[in-house]
Order: structure tokens, then C-alpha cells, then sequence
């Protein structure tokens, strides 16, 4: 039987923890496999595969679909994540699948603050109260420092030109 790599992240952690499982494997066992290789799954975490914002079922028995070596897992306590994003004296609000990655909350924002293609390129987002500025293809939930479901970030220029 052939196996494939998953690569594991895992909710307030930034690393990445990869488990090994066999093709076809279904969602109940792949929740076992991923205890099994260290993960923490307390019994309300959900698994989610890529950014596909619903998780898998703990004991589904159909195998899951679609998996593939190097595929991503993420492992979270939050089903959604409630975003906060600031942008000079506005604020806007949505709520995203924690799986998601801060590429979709830079999209999201720039349109509902309708800004230009060449001011959104200029633009970054940074957790709010640090100088953390996450890459766009990092998790929203591997952000998260607490069990609390909500981020906040700030969208600010990327460099500040002061002439």
C-alpha cells in the first residue's frame, strides 16, 4: 500500500510536523494517525485539509478525498476565526475558516476598503499591537495565542517613505 506525507500545523504553534498515512485512509483514521505522530487533538479540535473551511468529521469512515504527498493539515480549536482588520480610522470585520491563510484576509480587506492596485501592493498586513507581519501563505490560526477565535491586524504600508 502506497503512503503520503501530510504536513501538520497545528493551532498557536509555527511549525510544521509532518505524519506519514496510507492512501485511501478515511477521517476517522487520519484523526488517529495524527495522535498517533504527536499532534495534539484535544476532543474539540477540528482537522482541516488545505483551505477548506469545513473540517473533516472525527469518525468518518468514507476515505478522504483528494489528499496527496505534501498535502497540508491544519489542526485548530477555533471552526472559524472572527478577523479584525484596521486601516487608518476604519475597521472592518469578517469571519474566516482558520484554515485560511492571511493572503485571503489581504484580498478580502483591500476590497472592502476599496483600495487601488498599486496601494494594495504597498500595503501589508501586521498583528495588531506588534511588528509581526506574518507571509501571505501562513495560517490564520497558527497566528492565534490564546484559545480565543479572533485576530486583529493593521493594514499598513509595507515601507514608509519620508521625503
Amino acid at each position: 500500500m502506497s503512503t503520503l506525507s501530510l504536513f501538520v500545523q497545528e493551532q498557536g504553534q509555527a511549525g510544521i510536523r509532518e505524519v506519514i498515512v496510507a492512501e485511501g485512509i478515511t477521517a476517522h483514521d487520519l484523526h488517529q494517525a495524527l495522535a498517533a505522530g504527536g499532534v495534539q487533538l484535544a476532543a474539540d479540535a477540528f482537522v482541516f485539509l488545505d483551505e477548506i473551511d469545513i473540517p473533516l468529521e472525527r469518525n468518518g469512515r468514507e476515505p478522504v478525498g483528494g489528499l496527496h504527498h505534501g498535502h497540508r493539515v491544519h489542526v485548530s480549536r477555533c471552526r472559524q476565526i472572527r478577523v479584525t482588520v484596521n486601516y487608518l480610522d476604519r475597521q472592518a470585520h469578517r469571519e474566516f475558516g482558520a484554515s485560511r491563510r492571511v493572503r485571503a484576509v489581504k484580498e478580502w480587506a483591500v476590497k472592502e476598503f476599496g483600495l487601488d492596485h498599486k496601494d494594495a501592493a504597498e500595503h501589508v498586513l501586521q498583528v495588531h499591537g506588534t511588528t509581526e507581519r506574518p507571509a501571505s501563505d501562513t495560517p490564520l490560526h497558527t497566528l492565534l495565542r490564546d484559545d480565543r477565535c479572533h485576530l486583529t491586524f493593521d493594514l499598513v504600508p509595507e515601507k514608509r517613505v519620508e521625503g
